[in-house]
This record gives C-alpha cells, sequence and structure tokens, in this order.
C-alpha cells in the first residue's frame, strides 16, 4: 500500500522452512569476508564506499553471506522526500555541519549485500538485513538498490520505499544523449552499434565528448585524485565501460528505502544473532530477547 507517497510492504513473518536456517548466525565480520563474495556482486568494479563495516552470516563457522555498510550521503532528494526536515533551505554554515554531524550519528546505509547462490531464496537476505540493521546500533539504516524493484526481500526486512524518481542527471543527460546519437541511450547494443558505423574521426570525437560529459557530471569522478583532469579515471576506462557508467549515472533509479530501528538505544543487543530470531517478533518491533534463550 501507499502512505503518503510511500510504498509499504508488510507481509507476516515466515516460520523457518529450511532446516539449515536454524543453524545460521548473524555477527561483525571482516573485509577477508567481504572479499570472499565481491566478484558476486553488480558493484564489485567501483570499490567500497567510506567508513564502512562488515556483517557476515555464518554457517557452521563458514561465512555465506556479507552486508556492507556506510555512512550516509549528506544531500538525498529521496531522503528528503521522506524526511522534509532535513532538506536544505536557507541554511547556515552551522546549520550543514549540523546537518552532517546528525546523520553520521543516527543514519548508516547498506552498501553492499551479498550472499551465497546455494543459500538464495529461502529467506536468508531479509532476515538478515533487519537483524543487522538493529545491531548497527543506529536509528535509521538506508538502502539505495535497483534491485529492490525486482527482489522484495528489503520490503520483508521492514524497510519503506519512496516512489522512484529520475537521476540528477537525467534531463541533462538525455541532452546530451541526443546531441551525440540518434538511437535510444538505454539501449546498450545499440549504442556499440552506433558507434561502430561511425567513421573512426567521428567516433574518436563522439566518445571524447563522452569521456567529457561524465567527467563534468559524475560525482565520483570528482573525489581523491580522480578529481585531477589531467589523468582523471574517465579517461582511462574501456568505451564499453564507459557506456554503462553514463547510462547508470543518467538513467539509473534505483529505490531508496529506510527502516527505523526500534533497539537504536538498547545497550543489551547481543554481538551475535541466530538469523531466526527475526521470526520472534514483526520486523518494526523490539527484539524479543527472551526467545533467545
Amino acid at each position: 500500500m501507499v502512505v503518503n507517497d510511500v510504498m509499504i510492504e508488510r507481509r507476516e513473518n515466515p516460520r523457518p522452512a529450511f532446516p539449515l536456517l536454524n543453524e545460521m548466525y548473524v555477527e561483525r565480520g571482516t573485509k577477508d569476508d567481504w572479499n570472499l563474495y565481491a566478484d558476486l556482486h553488480y558493484k564489485s568494479e567501483g570499490g567500497l564506499p567510506a567508513a564502512i563495516r562488515f556483517w557476515r552470516i555464518v554457517l557452521r563457522g563458514e561465512t555465506i553471506g556479507v552486508l556492507v555498510s556506510a555512512a550516509p550521503k549528506p544531500l538525498l532528494k529521496e531522503r528528503h522526500a521522506l524526511f522534509p526536515r532535513l532538506k536544505p533551505g536557507h541554511d547556515t554554515k552551522i546549520t550543514n555541519v549540523h546537518r552532517l554531524t546528525w546523520l553520521n550519528g543516527n543514519v548508516r546505509v547498506i552498501a553492499r549485500f551479498v550472499v551465497d547462490t546455494m543459500y538464495r531464496g529461502i529467506g536468508v537476505g531479509y532476515r538478515a538485513q533487519n537483524l543487522i540493521s538493529r545491531m548497527e546500533g543506529c536509528k535509521l539504516m538506508e538502502i539505495q538498490s535497483s534491485m529492490s524493484k525486482f527482489n522484495f526481500f528489503a520490503h520483508r526486512a521492514g524497510f519503506r520505499f519512496v516512489k522512484p524518481m529520475d537521476s540528477n542527471k537525467f534531463d541533462v543527460g538525455i541532452k546530451f544523449f541526443r546531441r551525440v546519437l540518434r538511437c535510444n541511450p538505454a539501449d546498450y547494443e545499440a549504442i556499440k552499434q552506433e558507434l561502430a558505423s561511425m567513421t573512426p574521426e567521428l567516433r574518436e570525437w563522439t566518445i571524447d565528448q563522452m569521456r567529457e560529459f561524465y567527467f563534468k557530471h559524475s560525482a565520483l569522478e570528482k573525489t581523491g585524485a580522480r578529481g585531477q583532469k589531467k589523468d582523471h579515471h574517465a579517461g582511462r576506462i574501456p568505451d564499453t565501460k564507459l557506456i554503462k557508467n553514463l547510462q547508470q549515472m543518467v538513467l539509473g533509479a534505483p529505490l531508496y528505502g529506510v527502516y527505523q530501528s526500534p533497539d537504536w538505544k538498547r545497550a543489551d543487543l547481543p554481538t551475535r544473532l541466530p538469523l531466526t530470531a527475526f521470526d520472534n517478533q514483526a520486523p518494526d518491533q523490539p527484539l524479543d530477547l527472551d526467545k533467545l534463550s
């Protein structure tokens, strides 16, 4: 259902139907755990964001899934739609600093999440997301995920999602695509074919334009060493990856969701929880520790 333009998915908590769920636990992990499954994530080539923490799902001592949380983005229009008071207005330097301080103290983001292919489709994902969101110790856990359009595990974990929005670069990006290409900008193969059909001079000019546009508008290209234009990342990546990056920047519209933890002020949460602890209460109710004994 939709409440105040927010899509809310409510489902009954199914009791574990897969026997091994009773032997799975969630706990803090390390980068070594992430390295085990990084290649299975669609953002494996993009590196990891700032202020990361690793969590793992364990079965009989073996890591079978990894969640990476990170610091929140300072500004996010989807967040502002759900929390209008956080939206910048006529701010001073003091209020801008206070906003960032509040966000860093109260919000974390699910930046990466991977479950071993052997254990997908049995309820591991949404149970782990919910429990880790509680164990993080923050008030809000955010997620931005394109896969949430197709897989509802985050909805089952208790996350609320705002309606999809166009990317910040959608309008200027569509104008750019129309200026340099004739094909549908969402059709990756059509773009490659059109580039291949051009004269060498026109193809070189078009790709140069694409690189310059990507460098100018990509927030990623403005961070760290990538911000030095004379040797920026956009000038070195292969043409095929450049096309995909442009499409993601202009056309990507991941769903934004947020979970408000009912346990964020509790000091008695264990550092290790059985995955089935999710089933002892509704996703938005405090964790029932009495049922863990």
